[in-house]
């Protein structure tokens, strides 16, 4: 059964930045099928932003290109979320309150980031868990 999944930028980044670890098993289980990564404007468009950023990719092992390739099979396994109610404010980070609403709308039983600490201080709760890569495949055992 695929798990419906928020991906947060800074997991895709770190699956990007190296062949092995949590965040790149994360990666494989969405191109797999195995997980339903949910997908929304913001989350796209931050996406596409840090992939545009060559300096941080300077040491992965992958190439501009695989890089490319494997964002947009990424992309081909994600479903669109629309989003049509805000929940804000609500994280101290503004800037991750968009990840908590696009796993609200999407009923997502997870959001895998590596920043679970700024989820922890939310004013509201919702069902949705926040863990990291590595907490998030213990769940799959």
């Amino acid at each position: 059964m695929s798990r419906r999944v928020v991906i947060d930028t800074n997991v895709l980044v770190a699956a990007l930045r190296s062949e092995d670890g949590a965040s790149r098993q994360v990666l494989r289980l969405c191109l797999q099928g195995k997980c339903e990564p949910l997908l929304g404007q913001k989350l796209f468009f931050e996406f596409l932003d840090v992939l545009g950023r060559p300096a941080m990719f300077a040491k992965s092992p992958a190439t501009a290109e695989e890089r490319e390739e494997l964002f947009y099979g990424f992309l081909a396994v994600c479903r669109w979320q629309d989003i049509f109610f805000l929940w804000r404010p609500n994280l101290t980070d503004e800037g991750d309150n968009h990840l908590v609403e696009l796993a609200v709308a999407g009923g997502a039983e997870f959001v895998v980031t590596h920043n679970t600490a700024d989820f922890a201080q939310a004013e509201l709760k919702f069902q949705t868990k926040v863990l990291t890569p590595a907490q998030f495949l213990k769940t799959l055992r």
